[in-house]
């Protein structure tokens, strides 16, 4: 398949032909014969002819979409979110989809061979990807930063079209949505099942810290000085404990962590201005955690934070501070601290140990926070699970 670049998006509202409630016309995917739900596109996974319309005058149009067949009538709607996840969760988009993974802010759709992103219109504190165009720009974000740290993974940008014969990836037609093109990683080189398995070595730490440190040495510097950095970082410290005791966390705990994080912000604001003298605040990846880490030759890191530029922009103290936290929590302190050891042979960093506690405090708080908001849309029985993992990063903010 050959992936061209496309550099934007009309924003106008997209419209296609998509299959419909019709006497017989309804069958669960893959199962010709059987009745399937109404108001739904009929998708058949079968490689011979489309199934035969039965009990309406004008029989719906038929598309052949690789190996599967969208069913059309002659009714035009709005493309739905539900009718784009049934084309790509179907046998012929991608050349056979073997699983899709869903998290807070995508669909990943994986084949042998690669991994497609579907951006979901969410609106969030922190984003919003309610249209088109909001979600392009993401996915050309995520292309533009994810190659920084994994060039050889992230391979296009997109679009999803809706053409006269049905949908389609990468072709002519009005566009719908935009996908992220990666190539799909060995998922026994991921760190979390290598750290599991007990098979990353001390060389594998050694190579991420290399990796890494090559990454910072070359990356864009904050354009902040001393006094505004130390503003962000208290205003984002007070905004976290806030909305934490919002949404349900000990007010007594977290009230302890803010008060020591924001005495060692003032208490340390030498170390900190000095850090950005030293041009240590950089545009960093945002979202170093172990399961973002292939340790491939050399160790690529995927999932960059792209949708706010302001949080991925941090002290690359604070950065491997957050992955040394992380390793911890997987039972791995070892790996971490080995990634941190290297890291500074290389650059010659060794921050204050001062602030590594500060920063490691920062952290948890964020994924505390973050464990709380899946609360709110988490199944009712998944719920306690965020909840302690909320509990387990607030009782790490010191340790």
């Amino acid at each position: 398949m050959t992936w061209k670049m496309r550099e934007t998006c009309g924003g106008q509202v997209m419209r296609a032909e998509i299959a419909r409630k019709s006497a017989g016309l309804d069958r669960v995917h893959g199962r010709p014969g059987e009745s399937g739900p109404a108001n739904r596109p009929c998708w058949c996974a079968e490689s011979g002819d489309a199934p035969e319309h039965e009990g309406s005058r004008d029989p719906p149009q038929r598309l052949r979409l690789g190996t599967a067949w969208l069913l059309l009538q002659s009714t035009s709607v709005t493309i739905e979110l539900a009718d784009k996840l049934a084309f790509l969760r179907a046998s012929g988009a991608f050349d056979g989809v073997i699983d899709v993974i869903e998290t807070h802010m995508s669909w990943v759709f994986l084949t042998e061979r690669c991994a497609f992103k579907l951006k979901k219109p969410v609106h969030l504190p922190y984003i919003d990807y309610r249209t088109i165009e909001r979600r392009h720009r993401s996915c050309d974000n995520e292309l533009r930063l994810g190659r920084r740290l994994a060039a050889n993974v992230y391979e296009a940008v997109v679009p999803l079209v809706a053409t006269p014969r049905g949908l389609a990836i990468d072709g002519s037609g009005d566009i719908i949505d935009w996908l992220v093109v990666m190539r799909r990683l060995p998922p026994d080189r991921m760190l979390p099942h290598m750290l599991a398995r007990g098979v990353a070595t001390v060389a594998d730490a050694d190579a991420l810290g290399d990796v890494l440190a090559a990454f910072y040495r070359e990356t864009r510097r904050a354009p902040w000085d001393g006094a505004e950095y130390r503003r962000r970082l208290r205003e984002l410290v007070v905004s976290m404990g806030g909305e934490l005791v919002e949404r349900g966390a000990g007010r007594e705990t977290v009230g302890r962590i803010v008060h020591d994080e924001l005495a060692t912000i003032a208490r340390e604001t030498a170390a900190l201005d000095a850090r950005v003298a030293e041009r240590r605040i950089v545009d960093a990846h945002g979202d170093l955690r172990p399961e973002h880490v292939c340790l491939e030759t050399p160790p690529v890191v995927i999932d960059p934070l792209e949708f706010d530029d302001d949080l991925r922009t941090l002290d690359t103290a604070s950065e491997l501070a957050f992955f040394a936290l992380e390793c911890q929590r997987l039972g791995a302190t070892w790996f971490g601290e080995r990634v941190v050891a290297r890291y500074a042979e290389r650059s010659g960093d060794r921050p204050p140990a001062s602030l590594v506690v500060l920063y490691r405090g920062q952290h948890a708080l964020t994924r505390a926070l973050i464990a709380l908001r899946h609360v709110d849309d988490a199944e009712p029985s998944d719920r306690p699970r965020w909840r302690a993992k909320a509990d387990d990063y607030l009782a790490r903010a010191s340790g």
